[in-house]
């Protein structure tokens, strides 16, 4: 048996958001510690880590550990029916092939509830390695989101370098160049402001921004995030949930053949 009541469901909804057109299928996996989810992406470039502590909920029983297989725009256009103040639950029968999500608006007078048939999905779990990263980049994730859309006008990739000076956002298109400088600064009235960049070594890397794009609809989570780097490692752009847990997501550094032909490959 397994039952999650989560007082803010507008949270549930925003995570929907974040992932579904990264990913199609995905296994929510269910244990006595959280919800979480991890998932490669249709093309297999970019993979989706999600964690849910089942500190953050109001109810949490999960007897045994479940897996529970859901198309994430089915699940997306079910709860798009919730509103954003409503109390979610999510339960489930051993055994059963279904999920019900059920819906309360908070002053207790609508309770809607929703049946969702579940999916067999093969999926194959990946150790994630804890890393040393080069460079931790944070900083307020609606100026991170605000400048991969500004390159993505530009070009089809973004060159991230990490240097004492601070972090730099670099594009080169058919129209021209384009280079957005972030400098350290810590001294800001809100921490939420902040741009921190912790460096051990100077890192320059190379990535799609059409996945950095999918990547900044996680935005409304979180107001700051963490971007980590190691040359021969994919980044993490790192959106903390509240008090309860984060989306990760992991992307492959693109090789460039040549330094100076950072034309994007058709």
């Amino acid at each position: 048996m397994l039952e999650l009541r989560l007082v803010q469901g507008s949270l549930l909804k925003k995570v929907l958001e974040a992932i579904k057109d990264l990913v199609n299928d995905a296994n929510f996996d269910c244990s006595a510690t959280g919800f979480s989810l991890q998932a490669m992406d249709s093309s297999h470039v970019a993979l989706v880590a999600l964690l849910l502590r089942s500190e953050g909920f109001e109810h949490y029983r999960c007897d045994r550990n479940i897996s529970m297989g859901m198309n994430l725009g089915n699940m997306s256009k079910m709860l798009k029916c919730a509103g954003n103040d409503d109390i979610i639950t999510i339960k489930a029968d051993d055994g059963s092939d279904t999920v019900t999500f059920m819906f309360e608006s908070p002053t207790q007078d609508k309770i809607s509830d929703f049946e969702m048939k579940l999916m067999d999905i093969d999926s194959e779990h990946l150790g994630i390695p804890e890393a040393e990263y080069h460079a931790i980049v944070r900083m307020p994730s609606a100026e991170f989101a605000r400048i991969c859309k500004d390159l993505a006008s530009i070009g089809d990739t973004v060159v991230i370098s990490v240097t004492k000076e601070g972090v730099k956002f670099s594009t080169r298109g058919d129209i021209g160049t384009a280079n957005i400088v972030l400098r350290q600064n810590t001294t800001v009235d809100k921490p939420e402001e902040a741009t921190i960049i912790e460096m051990n070594e100077p890192v320059s890397l190379t990535f799609a921004l059409r996945y950095m794009n999918s990547f900044t609809k996680a935005t409304p989570l979180s107001n700051t995030v963490t971007i980590s780097l190691s040359s021969e490692l994919p980044v993490v752009v790192e959106y903390k949930i509240a008090e309860m847990g984060y989306v990760r997501f992991y992307l492959a550094p693109k090789i460039e053949e040549d330094e100076d032909e950072t034309k994007p490959q058709v």
